[in-house]
């Protein structure tokens, strides 16, 4: 009877596996997806390499940052509440975020993305694996310098009130407390592919080119 016992709990524990395997990387409605974290301190060039790799690997870019203003832009009863929220300096909840990249993957055709700048700390990244259950193929981190991500920002004269030197220092104090986190677990779990973001524009592509470049061919 024990060793009946045995076995049934190996036989369940395996079955359980292989649903928690079937459903990584499917939405609520069942699409499959594949997921690429984008992270890297302000100044790092993730935008300019994102845009490449739309370009040439045929992903879609969802910018979380973006996708919470255009909620609060669309005038929705979701859109206020998170209005509201920044207005008050408090921090949008995570299954917030996670649900409106969700619905963006949901509802466009492709089922590649590149999620830039999310998660941003530990809180987000275990959210978004819990409430998604989608693992990231990947981790594209842009590291760079802070002195050289700090001379970009300042030269590049776009015209953010946020692109003064205190104000710049502040954003990597917040980049390394809590997005460092994240590369470190996912660097334990083999998912980090580290890109020096240091060197100029054509380099840095050729570098990601060459990650990008192995899924195709493992794929």
């Amino acid at each position: 009877m024990k060793k009946f016992l045995r076995l049934l709990g190996k036989f369940m524990g395996t079955v359980i596996d292989a649903v928690k395997q079937e459903a990584n990387g499917c939405l609520p409605n069942g699409k499959k997806v594949q997921v690429v974290f984008v992270l890297g301190g302000p100044g790092s060039g993730k935008g300019t390499q994102c845009a490449n790799i739309v370009e040439h690997f045929g992903f879609t870019h969802l910018s979380a940052g973006d996708l919470l203003r255009a909620e609060i832009k669309s005038g929705s009863q979701n859109g206020e509440m998170i209005q509201n929220m920044i207005k008050e300096g408090k921090i949008v909840p995570s299954e917030v975020t996670i649900k409106l990249l969700q619905q963006a993957m949901q509802e466009n055709a492709n089922d590649k993305f590149l999620i830039d700048g999310f998660p941003r700390n530990e809180e987000n990244r275990a959210a978004f694996e819990k409430v998604t259950g989608i693992i990231p193929e990947f981790v594209l981190f842009f590291d760079c310098s802070e002195e050289e991500m700090e001379r970009r920002i300042l030269s590049r004269n776009q015209g953010r009130e946020d692109d003064n030197i205190e104000t710049i220092r502040k954003r990597f104090k917040v980049f390394v407390e809590s997005s460092l986190p994240v590369i470190e677990y996912y660097e334990s779990k083999e998912k980090v592919r580290k890109i020096d973001a240091g060197k100029p524009i054509g380099e840095v592509f050729e570098a990601v080119k060459a990650v990008f470049s192995s899924i195709d061919a493992k794929v």
